[in-house]
Formats: C-alpha cells, sequence, structure tokens
C-alpha cells in the first residue's frame, strides 16, 4: 500500500484500488484546494497503470456538504466545479462515490458525476440551491433526471429537500447501501467494480424521454405555490434541457445559473443565510455559560408546554408548573401529544421519546423549583402575575439560577427588580409553537449578567433555536415592529381595502400569511389584551381603528373560537366572516370614511415601508445590535419572505431616498403615524445603506 498525503485532498492506492479522499474539515466544502485536489487525484490514478477503479469517500462528517461560503459573492477561482466533475465522469476508469453524512449541492453533484454510488446508514442528500436563489450548477439538473423518474427529480430540485439514504436508493440516487466507515465502504464499491457485482455507467450517457406535460405542471404549480420566487422556476427550465445532448444541456444549465447569480434574490437569500451566523456576535461571547442541567417551566398553557417540550428535546429534565393538579395532567399530556409527533415526523427516536418523558416532572409545587438551573416563566402577560412569581422564585431558587421570563411586551427590568437578584433575570421570548419555531429573542435587561446572556445563547444552541439580542422596550425587537406595522394595514382596512385583499397581496409578495390571517391564527384576543394595556398612554392625534375590537367584543377570536376575520368551518378553506365585513363597514360609516381602491402595490409599500420605519427607530435607539439582527427576528419568527432578506436588506432594495418620498406622501394624510426616521435620513444623506451598518 502506498499513500499520498497530499491535503486537502488524500490519494491512496491499494493493489489495483485508487481511493481519493476529501479532508477539509468539518464538511469537506468544494473550495479551490479541493476542487485542485479532486482534478489532479483523478488525473493522477488514471495515469497509474496498476489502478483499475476509483472510489471517492470523505473524512469526518459527510462526503461533501456543498461549496465553501467563503466564496460566496467573490470571483470564480478556476478550476470551476462542472468542470471537475465532467473529469470525474470522463476518467477512463470507472470512478465510485461513498456517500455519507449530509452530502448536499455540489457534494451531490460530485456523486452524480462518478460510475456507481454507495451510501451509509443515516446518509441524507439533497440539492438546496434553490434555497439560495440558485440552481443546481454543476450538472445536478443535467444527472439527477436521468438517474431516477423526472417527477421526483423536479421535486427534489425544485424544493431543495433532503432525501433520506433509504428512499435516495430507492429512488435510484445510489446504487447500494452498505454498513461500513466511508474508507472501508469505498474499498468495498470498488472490489465490487473488479468483480462485476457492482455495474457502472456514465450518467450523461443515459438516454431520458423528457415530458413536456410534466414540466408545464411543475412549473405551473410553483407558480403558484411560491409567485415570488424565480429559482425554483428556473430550476424547472433547467431540468427540461434534459432533451438536448447532454453537453448542450450542461451549458444552459450554466446560463441558467448565471442568471441568478445576478439577482436579488439570491442576495436576499444569501443575506438570510448569513445572518443566522452573524447574529452570534454579542458583546457578551467571551463570558462563561452557566451549567443548565436542569430547568422548570412556570405554566402549563400552549407556550409552556411547547417550551417544556423544546427543553426536553435537548436533553433538558424539566419540572413543569401548574396550580391545580388536574391543569398539571393536562400540561403533561399535551407535552406527550408533542413528543409523539416529533417520533411521528421522524424528528426523534420513540427511544428518546420515553427518556424524554422520564424527565418530566408535572406538578403544583413551586418548591419543587428549588434545585433547578434554570427557571422559564411563561404565564399570563399580566405584569402584576408575573412580578409576584418572581418575588417567590427570588426566595425559592438556588443562588446563581438563571431567572427567565417568556413575556412578550412587558418591561424585563421591572420584572427583575421584584427580586434580589436583577443579575440572573433575563427575557426569553419564544415564539408559538415553542418546540418548532427557531426564533428566540434574548432580552437583556440593564443588570442582566454577561454570563447569564452567554447562558441563553448556549441554551439556544443546544435548543437548535437562534437567538437574536434585543434591549428592553414595549414589544422588544418582532413585537414592537410588528405593532407598529400592523396599523398601516388596519388603515388600509378602514380607508377601504378589503382584509381579504390585504391577505393576498402580501401573500403574493411571498408572506405566508397576511395580518388578518395571522391575528386569526394566533387569537384576536392576544393583541386585543395588549391594545387595552396601553389605551392609557395612547396619544390623542393617534388615529385608532376599532374592527379588530368590535370583532373581539363579539367573542370571536380567529382560529380558536371557528370565526374572527375568516370562518373557519372547513380547515381547508379560508373564507370571510360576513359579520367581520359587516363590522369593517358599519366602522367605516361611524368614522365618516368614504372607501377608495388600494392596488396589491399599494398594500405592499406602505405595509413594507411601515415596518422599515419602524425597524430603523430599533437600529437607532439601539435595541437591536445592527440591522441584520431585526432582519433575522423576521426571517425566524414572523415568516418574512426568505428572499429578500429581511426588512431592512429589503430596504436597501428599496433605497432610503424612495422611502423617504413614500414616508412624506403618506405624511399628508397622517403626519403623526407617517414620520421619517432620523436614521433613514442620515443614510439618505451620506449615500449609505443599512448593509453598511452591519459592518460597523
Amino acid at each position: 500500500m502506498s499513500q499520498s498525503e497530499t491535503m486537502p485532498v488524500r490519494v491512496e492506492t491499494e493493489g489495483e484500488i485508487g481511493l481519493i479522499c476529501l479532508n477539509n474539515p468539518p464538511v469537506n466544502a468544494l473550495g479551490a484546494a479541493v476542487r485542485q485536489g479532486l482534478s489532479d487525484a483523478i488525473e493522477q490514478l488514471n495515469a497509474d497503470p496498476q489502478i483499475r477503479v476509483i472510489a471517492i469517500h470523505g473524512e469526518g462528517r459527510a462526503l461533501s456538504a456543498g461549496a465553501d461560503i467563503r466564496e460566496f459573492g467573490k470571483p470564480p477561482i478556476e478550476p470551476r466545479l462542472p468542470d471537475v466533475l465532467d473529469r470525474i465522469e470522463a476518467s477512463g476508469k470507472p470512478v465510485v462515490a461513498v456517500v455519507h453524512g449530509t452530502t448536499l449541492g455540489g457534494g451531490l453533484e460530485l456523486a452524480l458525476s462518478c460510475h456507481a454510488r454507495i451510501g451509509l446508514p443515516g446518509a441524507r442528500v439533497g440539492l438546496p440551491e434553490v434555497t439560495l436563489g440558485l440552481l443546481p450548477g454543476a450538472g445536478g439538473t443535467q444527472r439527477l433526471p436521468r438517474l431516477i423518474a423526472l417527477e421526483k427529480a423536479i421535486d427534489i430540485i425544485s424544493s431543495g429537500r433532503q432525501v433520506p439514504i433509504d428512499e435516495a436508493k430507492e429512488l435510484g440516487i445510489v446504487d447500494r447501501v452498505d454498513d461500513a466507515s466511508p474508507r472501508e465502504a469505498a474499498l468495498a464499491g470498488a472490489r465490487a467494480v473488479l468483480d462485476g457485482s457492482l455495474p457502472t455507467r456514465r450518467t450523461a450517457e443515459i438516454s431520458v424521454d423528457l415530458d413536456p406535460a410534466l414540466i408545464e405542471a411543475a412549473t405551473q404549480r410553483l407558480r403558484k405555490k411560491r409567485p415570488a420566487l424565480a429559482a425554483p422556476i428556473k430550476a424547472v427550465e433547467a431540468v427540461a434541457q434534459i432533451a438536448k445532448p447532454f453537453a448542450e444541456g450542461l451549458k444552459a444549465e450554466r446560463a441558467l445559473f448565471m442568471e441568478l447569480m445576478d439577482s436579488p434574490d439570491r442576495q436576499g437569500l444569501i443575506h438570510a443565510f448569513n445572518a443566522e451566523r452573524a447574529v452570534k456576535r454579542i458583546p457578551e461571547a467571551q463570558a462563561e455559560p452557566r451549567q443548565v442541567e436542569t430547568a422548570g417551566v412556570i405554566g402549563g398553557g400552549t407556550m409552556g408546554v411547547g417550551i417544556a417540550t423544546a427543553l426536553l428535546q435537548a436533553g433538558i429534565p424539566v419540572t413543569l408548573i401548574e396550580m391545580a393538579p388536574e391543569r398539571a395532567e393536562a400540561a403533561k399530556a399535551a407535552v406527550t401529544r408533542n413528543l409523539d409527533g416529533a417520533v411521528k415526523r421522524g424528528k426523534m427516536t420513540a427511544d428518546g421519546r420515553d427518556k424524554a418523558l422520564a424527565a418530566l416532572n408535572a406538578t403544583t409545587d413551586l418548591e419543587s423549583l428549588a434545585p433547578v438551573d434554570l427557571v422559564i416563566e411563561a404565564v399570563f402577560e399580566e405584569m402584576s402575575v408575573k412580578a409576584g412569581i418572581f418575588g417567590k422564585l427570588d426566595r425559592i431558587c438556588k443562588a446563581g439560577a438563571v431567572l427567565g421570563t417568556n413575556t412578550s411586551y412587558l418591561d424585563v427590568n421591572a420584572i427583575a427588580a421584584m427580586t434580589s437578584r436583577p443579575q440572573d433575570v433575563i427575557g426569553l421570548h419564544f415564539f408559538s409553537p415553542a418546540h418548532v419555531m427557531r426564533l428566540l429573542e434574548v432580552v437583556v435587561a440593564d443588570q442582566t449578567a454577561p454570563e447569564v446572556v452567554a447562558t441563553a445563547w448556549a441554551l439556544a444552541a443546544r435548543m437548535k433555536k437562534v437567538a437574536v439580542r434585543s434591549g428592553v422596550c414595549d414589544g422588544f425587537i418582532g413585537n414592537r415592529i410588528l405593532a407598529h406595522y400592523r396599523k398601516a394595514a388596519d388603515y388600509m382596512l378602514l380607508d377601504g381595502a378589503s382584509f381579504e385583499q390585504i391577505d393576498r397581496a402580501l401573500e403574493d409578495f411571498g408572506f405566508a400569511m397576511g395580518p388578518f390571517a395571522v391575528g386569526d391564527l394566533a387569537g384576536l384576543d392576544i393583541g386585543w389584551a395588549t391594545r387595552k394595556r396601553k389605551a392609557p398612554d395612547r396619544p390623542p392625534e393617534e388615529r385608532y381603528v376599532t374592527i379588530a375590537d368590535r370583532i373581539c367584543e363579539n367573542g370571536w377570536f380567529g382560529r380558536k373560537t371557528g370565526r374572527g376575520y375568516y370562518l373557519y368551518d372547513d380547515p381547508k378553506t379560508r373564507k370571510p366572516n360576513p359579520d367581520a365585513v359587516a363590522i369593517v363597514e358599519a366602522e367605516r360609516k361611524a368614522a365618516g370614511v368614504t372607501p377608495r381602491e388600494f392596488s396589491d402595490k399599494d398594500i405592499t409599500d406602505r405595509y413594507m415601508t411601515a415596518m422599515i420605519s419602524e425597524a430603523a427607530r430599533v437600529v437607532q435607539e439601539g435595541i437591536a445590535q445592527r440591522p441584520v439582527d431585526v432582519d433575522a427576528v423576521f426571517l425566524f419568527g414572523y415568516g418574512f419572505p426568505r428572499h429578500l432578506g429581511g426588512p431592512l436588506n429589503y430596504a436597501d432594495r428599496i433605497g432610503a431616498k424612495t422611502l423617504i418620498e413614500r414616508i412624506e406622501t403618506y405624511a399628508r394624510e397622517d403626519a403623526h403615524y407617517w414620520q421619517v426616521p432620523p436614521l433613514l435620513r442620515e443614510l439618505a444623506d451620506s449615500g449609505r445603506g443599512f448593509a453598511d451598518l452591519n459592518k460597523e
């Protein structure tokens, strides 16, 4: 046996077998050095007369998770991946790939360019380029449809979904699944090629019949489902090129890829991708987190149950507190249903569920929280209730325990003041359902200790959540901005737009749900309670729309009561509630409003301008550290269209000067609501954008 230690690609020979090992930790990203190493290795082994077969595998976690993100947005570096993969496919000696770990994007395209593929248990494959506003640009759209059914290939390419290895074997992406180490599987696969038990073929040479009806159906489906996204539709267009000779198909794929490279959507999706990493840069990053081995959750409602579920899934034992034994049992049953659902969706094993349930103690005994490392209060959004609980926790909990409040709006400084240890108190604002939603707003009070902030980030990492740091204000980052731009929707509703048109316009724009449908889903009583709490401080010059209050006064709180703005008799359809429509008309008449028409563009322009205006104020006041923190909150917690990159990333597309012009135009109708944020004026005067503030 001979071996070359060339890094980050190792070449090894064993008899008639040549092994190529990708060794670029942590995920064998296909950067320039790896691409060059692969190209050199194929050339070297093809030139070696002793070698009859080549096998490629990866060191560590995966064959390759795809492109090197450090090369994003930079000029291409030779050799290009498509050229390297063409050389692999053209190899005079058969090449086998071992697919293990999470093999995605260029990693899967590498495997597809080989002549046979072996999967390892637990592996997942996929072509996720559409999630970054691109399409597979190294032959994925031309090779995958030649290996598997066209309809299945279109689904994988246009959705970006990850395919478990057993499904990949069933579809024909891999030829077989072996239970071995990557290197041993590579050797076994190479030997199988030599003895003829593993057939090889060049994917490019597989003939395929294109079904135009399938292409058209997929295109129409994507236009209906995601009309704002170009990449999935372009990806299907690329797949349609399989009707051409292979080389021409590759050329067409590359042209479509380059079109998307220059699109605003790509910039937005890359920004969204990077935002998850950017928000980890916090002033307290160097502090030592406190150890969290056990946790308590106070409140067994929807939010408390979700938080308890998320903690248990992260391997943290939970004591869940409710006021009455029957409510504690109901909360435990709800956690059980959540965990059962996780098993059903393949998110955890049945054994993992059983261990999690064994680590749950649902009780009415608040004193049982004495030994826990972390307590998260998740009771009704009422300051007096929360203040009372924190006064008790101050007495009960051990020294050094982190005391978290899941408040959505309330003053965390005031809550901390109810204890003798304000340095241990922090806001941990989860989003419902807490065991599903990825965002965790970490609200840092004036006296919160740095190590407590660091503990929140460590906890978020264990729970696989995206933590964003917020200062203290009413509503923090997300709900403060939401409260502002939601008024813009209410104003348009009162002035003549229907709630159905507003929802549809914003859904066509890219939001998963419009604001009125979201209100129905969350529960209209939540917003009603907030409005009543803030009513004494409402400025007399503020225009106040009473439509939502009138709806709530009838006991119509949305989905949970079967009606709100919409009727929910049939869960598959969304029909306007005629009684809500009547309330809108009555309130317009009472306010002396003559209804006027709004175009869909009018709706999205006003809604987004209102959102951006308040977001700018949140950054200016230091509630959010940077614009990217605002973007992350809305991307991961509020369903903001990912391809737009977040409200302040989108603001840079519009431009500060245009936004100011809009605000000044709208201010002719309502000078109190529509005011130009000083930060926006400053950016317009300096010719900078919010992206420049992220670099400071």
